[in-house]
Parts: C-alpha cells; structure tokens; sequence
C-alpha cells in the first residue's frame, strides 16, 4: 500500500545553553520522536502542534532514539498529556535509564565522572535527574534494531540499532521516504561543546558506515544543532547531500580522535593540573580548547570510551 509522503515537524523546546528538538511525525498514529525534558511537552511540543493544528493528545507513538536526560526527560510527561495512550519505545540496552534516575547517576560515575574530579558531580546529576526528568517508567515496547511499527494507513517505521552513542542508540526510519531520526548518533564536531561524545567508539564508527550504506538517509533529522569542522552548525533538518556529508565528517573526525587517543593510550596516562588530564596530549594534538568539565562532557566520555576498549585489548 503506497501512502503520500508524511510530513514532519520539528518541535523545539528552550533548554540553558541547548534547543532541544522533538519532531512530530504526522501519520494517522501520529509520533514523536524524542521527548526533550520535563517541561518540554506543556510548554515546547503542545503550543507548536497547535499551531499546525495538531493535538498532543492524539500521539500514539512516543519513539526514544537513546536514553540521555535531554531525551527521555519529557517522556512520562508526554505518555500522560496523551491519557497513557501512546506507546512508548526504547531500546532494551537504554531502557534502565527510562525506568530509573539514579541510572544516569550510575552512568555519569563509571564514565565521566572518574575524570571530572568534581566531588558535587554526583549530587549535581541526582538534582538534574530529579529536575528535568519528568517521572520514571516502564517503557511500552522495547525494540533491538530490526523492528517495523505501523502509524496506521500503510505508513510504517523500521528501526536501526545504531549503538555508540550510547548502547541502546536507535534510528527511526519512515520506510519509503527515507526520513530517517538519529537522535545522538551523528555527531559530527559535536554540539556547544564542540567534541563528538560517544561511549563506545568502536561500535559509533560501524553505526556511522550503516547509516553512510545501509540505510542513506533521503532526510535526516538531528538531536541537536551539530557542527562543522569551522564551528557553524548545521539545522536539525538535513537534505540528502547535508546528511551524506555529516555522516562522512563524523567518520572522519572519529579517525583523528581514535589516533590521538590511541597514541596518548600507547604512551601511558598521565595525571597533570591540565583541564584535560589525563588526556591532555588528545586535546594538544587535536586543538580541543573547550571547557571539558561543562556537561555533558563529551571530552572525557569519548576518551573513557577509548582508554576501555584500548584496556580490553592490551
């Protein structure tokens, strides 16, 4: 059954330093695509879908692309404005951080949060946790990559498992158009920080050439503003030439950073008065001169994600 394109919508919500964008995927089971944080559903997605004529109370779909605060905040918020009606889906590997808070402390600990030398880190991220996200929840549906779910009409939406970002990272496709949402997934030079953040760099890098081969994105759709090598950012809307490109610059930038961290690793961490300590020569070879510290601290989770894996296989 062939159905017309579906429009989508970006849906922004002010966030300190960050927009943060939802987008409205307007099929007869109307779906957003991630949730912004607790605020974000009253006071960002309900007056922008008025203004299109939409109502919030009509979602059916709530689709998480990965379980950060700025994603899943707005969640049970969002579940709630639609009478508990929408279904809610996350990947398995990032349901916790749904269903629990102290998840994205625990997070922030084995990561970061070693480096940051911050003794007010924990208590900063249990407030932020208890601030933006708007309540803990089971999710509705868990997905693994491969699935197909159907917004009524003929218009379906296969999911990618693209991990690295976080384990449980997901693009969401609208088959046929090749509308394609991946939250986090693409980083690029990163967002106001300026450096990508990922976990795990390894599975990042295979993510980033699925989406370049397998699933070429006709349009792509960003969690956040990410940026060029010259500091100007793309939008969140990218056409087909736009999204080849960030997906190859992410690439690219992904191999500087992996040989700046490998050559740091090869020559052994050491502890300094740097900011970047104990990465500091990743930041000198790279130019890096933002503040490392800012959350979400892309700096200090990508290296923890290489000095990881480099351990795992000395």
């Amino acid at each position: 059954m062939t159905h017309d394109a579906v429009a989508v919508h970006p849906l922004v919500s002010p966030w300190g330093r960050f927009g943060l964008y939802s987008f409205f995927v307007d099929a007869p089971e109307p779906a957003i695509v991630d949730t912004g944080i607790a605020s974000s559903p009253a006071e960002g997605m309900a007056p922008a879908l008025e203004v299109i004529g939409r109502r919030i109370e009509d979602v059916r779909w709530i689709l998480l692309t990965h379980g950060h605060i700025d994603h899943v905040g707005g969640a049970h918020a969002l579940w709630e404005l639609t009478g508990r009606r929408a279904q809610v889906v996350i990947h398995e590997a990032d349901a916790p951080l749904l269903r629990s808070r102290r998840a994205h402390v625990e997070e922030y600990l084995a990561g970061r949060g070693r480096y940051l030398n911050d003794p007010e880190g924990e208590a900063k991220v249990t407030a932020a946790a208890d601030a933006v996200i708007s309540g803990e929840m089971e999710p509705t549906l868990l997905v693994k990559g491969g699935e197909t779910l159907s917004l009524g009409g003929g218009v379906t939406v296969s999911v990618h498992a693209v991990p690295g970002h976080t384990p449980g990272s997901v693009a969401y496709v609208v088959d046929g158009q090749r509308a394609v949402f991946t939250g986090d997934a693409v980083q690029v030079h990163g967002a106001a920080n300026g450096f990508p953040g990922y976990t795990d760099p390894v599975a990042y890098r295979e993510s980033l050439v699925r989406l370049r081969d397998v699933v070429r994105p006709r349009n792509l759709y960003l969690g956040h503003p990410y940026r060029r090598a010259d500091g100007t950012p793309y939008g969140v809307e990218l056409d087909e030439a736009e999204a080849r490109e960030a997906v190859t610059q992410s690439l690219e930038i992904e191999d500087r950073v992996a040989g700046a961290a490998c050559r740091c690793l090869e020559a052994g961490l050491e502890e300094t008065d740097s900011p970047y300590s104990p990465f500091a020569s990743v930041a000198g070879e790279l130019g890096y001169t933002g503040d490392p510290t800012l959350e979400p601290s892309p700096f200090f989770t990508s290296l923890a994600g290489y000095r990881r894996h480099h351990e795992q296989h000395v």
